[in-house]
C-alpha cells in the first residue's frame, strides 16, 4: 500500500480493514485496533471469522458462516451496510456499524473487500458516566460498572421520579448460569474475565441514559428508563443473545456463558425492597425453565428466545 494513503487511513476515526477474496485480512488500521482491541499484528494474514470479529446479528446468527456482506459484495459487486455486533478482543460484544465495498484491480476485476466500521454503541456517555461514580467511589473496581451501592442510589432516585411524574421504568435482574462451574474448572482468573466480559457486553449494548451495575458475585441489575413491559422484555432478550454469542479465549479454546433474566416493570407502589424482590423472583423462575432465558411479569409476549 501506498505510504500516503496508509497515513490518511491510520488517521480515521472509523476503523478500516481489507480482505482477499479469501476473505483474509491484509490490512487493519489504527481505529480498528482501538475499536476492537486487536493490533494490526494479531489479524493481518488471518480470516476475519478466525475467532477475530465474528459478527453476529440482532438474532444472534454468526455472519461469518452464512448471509456474510463482505462475501456477498465480493460475490456481486455492490456495496452494502449493516448494524451487527462483533468480538472484541475482551470477550464483549460491540455494536458497530459497518459499510462495505469492494475493491477492485485496474482491470476491474474483483480482488477482495475494504469494510469501514464505526463504534455504534453509547460508550461516550458510558465512559462520562464512570467518571462521574469513579469520583463518588460507585465502580465496581473489577468490571468497571456501577456498584451495588450505586444501583440501589439510582433505583432508589427512579422510584421518586415514578411517583411524581409517572415516568416508566423497567427493571432487569439477571446472573451467569453455572458460574461456579467456570470457576471450579478453569480458576478465578478467569471467572473474572468473564465477569468482565459480561459486564463489558451489557454496557455497551444498553441506551445512553440506562444504568447496569453488579449487585454481588454473578449478579447484574438494568435499570431501563422510559420503556414500557414489551420494550423491557425485547431488550432483555437481546442482552441474553449478545452475552450467549460473546466469549474469551483460554489457550485458544473459546469459553462462553449464559445468563438467566428477570423482567419487571416499576411503579409508584413499589419500594426498592419490593422490586429487587420481584425481580429476583422472576430470575428463580428463569433458572428453573432451564436457563438462558427472559421471564417476565409485565409483557404478553413470549418471554424466551434461543438464537440459532
Amino acid at each position: 500500500m501506498d505510504i500516503r494513503y496508509k497515513d490518511i487511513l491510520d488517521n480515521l476515526y472509523d476503523g478500516v480493514y481489507f480482505v482477499d477474496t479469501d476473505r483474509k485480512i491484509t490490512y487493519w488500521n489504527k481505529a480498528a485496533e482501538r475499536i476492537t482491541g486487536y493490533a494490526a499484528e494479531e489479524v493481518i494474514g488471518s480470516h476475519c471469522s478466525d475467532n477475530i470479529l465474528v459478527h453476529v446479528d440482532a438474532r444472534g446468527i454468526q455472519l461469518c458462516l452464512s448471509n456474510c456482506p463482505l462475501a456477498d459484495s465480493i460475490k456481486d459487486g455492490a456495496q452494502r451496510e449493516a448494524e451487527v455486533f462483533l468480538h472484541h478482543k475482551n470477550g464483549a460484544r460491540i455494536p458497530v456499524k459497518v459499510r462495505i465495498s469492494p475493491l477492485r484491480d485496474t482491470a476491474g476485476n474483483i480482488i477482495g473487500a475494504v469494510e469501514l466500521f464505526a463504534d455504534n454503541s453509547s460508550m461516550l456517555a458510558v465512559r462520562e458516566r464512570l467518571k462521574e461514580l469513579e469520583y463518588f467511589s460507585l465502580i465496581d473496581p473489577l468490571t468497571r460498572v456501577a456498584n451495588r451501592r450505586a444501583i440501589e442510589m439510582y433505583l432508589h432516585q427512579q422510584l421518586e421520579e415514578i411517583k411524581r411524574y409517572r415516568f416508566r421504568f423497567g427493571l432487569l435482574f439477571f446472573d451467569i448460569d453455572d458460574f461456579k462451574e467456570v470457576n471450579d474448572h478453569y480458576g478465578h482468573q478467569v471467572g473474572d474475565e468473564v465477569l468482565s466480559m459480561v459486564a463489558s457486553t451489557v454496557v455497551s449494548n444498553i441506551r445512553p441514559f440506562d444504568i447496569c451495575g453488579r449487585w454481588g458475585g454473578e449478579e447484574f441489575i438494568c435499570i431501563l428508563r422510559n420503556i414500557d413491559g414489551c420494550g423491557t422484555v425485547e431488550l432483555g432478550n437481546r442482552l441474553r443473545m449478545l452475552v450467549e454469542r460473546s466469549f474469551i479465549s483460554v489457550e485458544d479454546m473459546p469459553i462462553s456463558v449464559t445468563i438467566s433474566v428477570g423482567a419487571t416493570q416499576l411503579s409508584a407502589l413499589d419500594t426498592m425492597a419490593t422490586a429487587i424482590h420481584r425481580a429476583d423472583m422472576l430470575l428463580y423462575k428463569s433458572k428453573q425453565q432451564g436457563k438462558n432465558r427472559v421471564v417476565a411479569d409485565c409483557c404478553a409476549q413470549p418471554t424466551t428466545q434461543t438464537a440459532s
